[in-house]
């Protein structure tokens, strides 16, 4: 049986249960929920485990005898549980680490390259809750492994197919504090990063940092762009004020704070803060979607070229794009499959819906901080306020629901029925399933990071979008029937 958890930004609760015994295996990495049983969430023993499997892929797959993987994490409460497994694990194989402690994701992406080391993990469920934690699997580029690889690590955790260094042969650790400040200094060098436009233009900004490590790298980002930075919940406890995905029914205390201090904007990302999103000066959502929209508009106009967004991702981006004489490509789901597309079509800049930022000019990673020193020139460039431009966009409205999974549910089997159910509309199953209307779309797929279906859909109204959420959300709960 399956369950509707919610549809749209509205809170429509026909059943919901929290889900404390999780653990999810895919391209987003080892994911899980904190506590419980082994094999069944992500314990102690799950992250040794698979923390050995990643660094048996990392050293089968290498012709250098001493490797350096690159660890980091957000701040949520077992982080730094997580990361002691993990390293340690790592060392007892005759790894050497470069612990990079608290950081951002892309952050730590960015040093996996600049270190020139073999891998890296980050330590973060990203915009799950606090009980969730993940390791996230870098290559030696600082990008995501593909599903080859994670289904040979998987291989491996599940043969305990690894072998670990004699007491001469163990690793070394290495503390790096400076990481954040490095990847701030690259942001500030980015070719189309306009600083001197920023500074003049003496933006305000109230920053939601979810009490994780966004609310040391934005706050600091923005210092050196000539922001004046009004921080919320910007104190890296790991205990989060809010649900951490940064959506609207989560933001009230930004939206009033932006009022209250009467700033020119809010800016929120995620716990690790490749997720970002804006609130216009009324304290209302710029909207995550746009995000990547304002953002691709102004490298458009400095670097013509190719756009690329995975299928859940608005409209509003290809009518930029072509407007800007462009081609838009879309791709299944997940930040891999982003950048490999971004790659293949040459596209200037990328990413996600989620508010995921991916410019190739830094790094091929989904990164607030580039995202915000990007929008922040536009704004200052065009010299308007963030509704002004909001309004200049081709209007789109999203609407976003859930299904809850049973373990004993065929997913594949149940989205194969709806695309026979549709078959005359011609629809998209690279990923799930995405059928395409006029003025409208509706995509039903197996959610990477949850024990989901999720059913996301789009129109040019907000009443039309939740409609057709309701009703595909509806067929798939008959279809499971």
């Amino acid at each position: 049986m399956l369950n509707l958890v919610y549809i749209n930004w509205k809170t429509i609760r026909i059943f919901e249960k929290n889900l404390f015994m999780t653990l999810i295996k895919s391209i987003s990495g080892i994911r899980g929920t904190i506590g419980g049983k082994p094999e069944e969430n992500l314990t102690p023993v799950d992250t040794v485990k698979f923390a050995a499997a990643y660094g048996t892929y990392i050293q089968r797959n290498s012709t250098i005898d001493q490797l350096t993987i690159v660890v980091g994490r957000d701040a949520r409460i077992s982080g730094e549980m997580i990361q002691g497994l993990v390293m340690h694990t790592l060392i007892g194989m005759g790894i050497n680490i470069i612990d990079l402690g608290l950081s951002t994701t892309p952050t730590v992406e960015m040093e996996v390259v600049n270190a020139k080391a073999d891998g890296g993990i980050i330590l973060t469920a990203s915009h799950n809750p606090k009980q969730w934690n993940a390791l996230k699997l870098l290559n030696a580029a600082g990008e995501f492994l593909d599903a080859e690889a994670g289904e040979e690590i998987l291989n491996l955790a599940e043969t305990n197919d690894f072998y670990f260094a004699d007491v001469d042969k163990l690793g070394n650790r290495i503390t790096k504090t400076t990481a954040i400040d490095e990847h701030i200094a690259a942001v500030l060098a980015h070719p189309l990063v306009n600083l001197a436009a920023i500074k003049a233009a003496s933006f305000s900004a109230v920053v939601d940092g979810v009490n994780s490590v966004g609310g040391i790298a934005i706050p600091s980002l923005l210092n050196a762009l000539g922001v004046h930075c009004t921080k919320l919940y910007c104190d890296p406890t790991g205990h989060f004020p809010h649900n951490p995905e940064p959506l609207k029914e989560h933001l009230e205390d930004l939206s009033k704070k932006v009022l209250d201090a009467q700033t020119d904007m809010g800016i929120v990302v995620d716990p690790d803060v490749d997720r970002l999103a804006f609130m216009d000066e009324k304290g209302e959502m710029f909207g995550e979607e746009y995000t990547l929209v304002a953002c691709a508009d102004y490298v458009l106009s400095k670097t013509p070229g190719n756009t690329v967004s995975n299928l859940s991702s608005t409209r509003a981006l290809r009518d930029v794009t072509e407007a800007a004489g462009g081609q838009y490509f879309a791709s299944a789901v997940g930040e891999v499959n982003v950048v490999a597309q971004m790659k293949a079509k040459k596209a200037v800049i990328g990413g996600e819906g989620n508010g995921g930022i991916i410019d190739p000019n830094l790094h091929y990673g989904r990164d607030a901080l580039v995202g915000v020193a990007l929008f922040l020139s536009l704004l200052a460039e065009r010299r308007c306020t963030v509704s002004d431009l909001k309004a200049g966009y081709p209007q789109y409205f999203m609407s976003k629901g859930k299904i809850e999974l049973s373990p004993d549910m065929d997913v594949d089997a149940l989205l194969k029925k709806m695309e026979v159910r549709y078959a005359s509309e011609n629809p998209l199953t690279i990923d799930g399933v995405k059928i395409d209307f006029p003025e409208g779309w509706v995509h039903m797929r197996k959610s990477n990071t949850e024990p989901i279906i999720r059913v996301y859909a789009e129109a040019k109204t907000q009443e039309a979008a939740d409609e057709i959420t309701a009703r595909f959300s509806a067929e798939i709960l008959q279809e499971a029937n």
